[in-house]
């Protein structure tokens, strides 16, 4: 499974991004999902992920500004990103997979291309 994540750019600190992720209905109707990020230097890491039955995990360094959802109407996860920091600055990924261990360990074989988030202070 690849998905393609988009929506990224460059903000000022506190402002607001919204990324979008898009996959094959196929692909949100059996699996969770999962935000990811990695910045220079450091491992890849969980930002957000929502089961296939809606429970949501963030973690502790985004919870109350960042925001995972999704439309499966249109095949669509998204992350609301406010109050942004400099230390979210990353290429932001997303990924799916039926097992929720994976999804908590990003312990993926295969990525797709991230979007750059940068925010300048």
């Amino acid at each position: 499974v690849q998905l393609q994540a988009s929506g990224g750019g460059l903000v000022q600190l506190g402002g607001s991004l919204r990324l979008s992720c898009v996959g094959s209905g196929s692909i949100f109707g059996m699996n969770h999902m999962g935000w990811y990020r990695q910045a220079p230097g450091k491992q890849r890491e969980l930002v957000a992920g929502v089961t296939s039955g809606g429970f949501i995990e963030y973690r502790d360094s985004v919870k109350g500004r960042f925001t995972i959802s999704k439309d499966s109407a249109k095949n669509t996860v998204y992350l609301q990103m406010n109050s942004l920091k400099p230390e979210d600055t990353a290429v932001y990924y997303c990924n799916a997979d039926r097992r929720w261990p994976v999804i908590r360990r990003a312990d993926f074989g295969r990525w797709g291309q991230g979007t750059q988030v940068t925010v300048s202070s």
